[in-house]
């Protein structure tokens, strides 16, 4: 089986196996276990399809390992509006702040900017005879929506991600403080 979350490693095997370069029991095995190990070295979060399985509601799984779409106005977080962090549903890494979340009209959570840097990894997805921007969770490689350039400024961009796909987690009240103590 060719993994669908990685599109390039498809092209390449079916290529190779077109070829005559490579077996197709050597394309049903994926990449390369050394590739794998280094995933998991840095920080990634690599499970099996069972774990996935085992971890993950099956709307959790849909969108995130089988890279679905929840219907418009149907999550959870379309009209959030109160104030913390959107964390990715698979791993936990914090993808977005409502800071950075407005009002698309589309349906779906709509971010004009990652909470960070490197948060999500953005890929080219044709799965639907159209070229869009996949958007994924840079430690787990779940599936989380696509982002446009149909934003809002400062960054022009759209990131229409999937709820199902978040996790949301609002602020920690402050820890009250304990008076000090006077000096004698």
């Amino acid at each position: 089986m060719i993994r669908k979350f990685c599109p390039q490693w498809g092209l390449i095997a079916v290529g190779l196996w077109v070829m005559g370069c490579a077996s197709p029991s050597a394309l049903s095995a994926g990449p390369p276990a050394s590739n794998t190990k280094q995933k998991a070295a840095a920080g990634k979060v690599v499970k099996t399809e069972a774990e996935w399985r085992k971890a993950l509601t099956p709307a959790q799984y849909e969108v995130l390992r089988d890279k679905g779409t929840e219907r418009a106005f149907t999550g959870t977080y379309w009209n959030n509006h109160e104030e913390g962090a959107y964390r990715c549903a698979g791993c936990g890494l914090p993808l977005f702040h409502s800071k950075q979340k407005f009002e698309s009209g589309t349906g779906w959570p709509s971010f004009w900017q990652p909470v960070q840097k490197g948060a999500v990894i953005s890929h080219e997805d044709t799965s639907l005879g159209s070229v869009r921007t996949e958007v994924v969770c840079s430690r787990c490689g779940g599936h989380l929506g696509h982002v446009f350039d149909d934003g809002p400024q400062p960054t022009g961009l759209r990131y229409c991600i999937n709820s199902v796909s978040l996790k949301f987690e609002k602020p920690k009240p402050p820890t009250p403080k304990a008076p000090a103590k006077k000096k004698a």
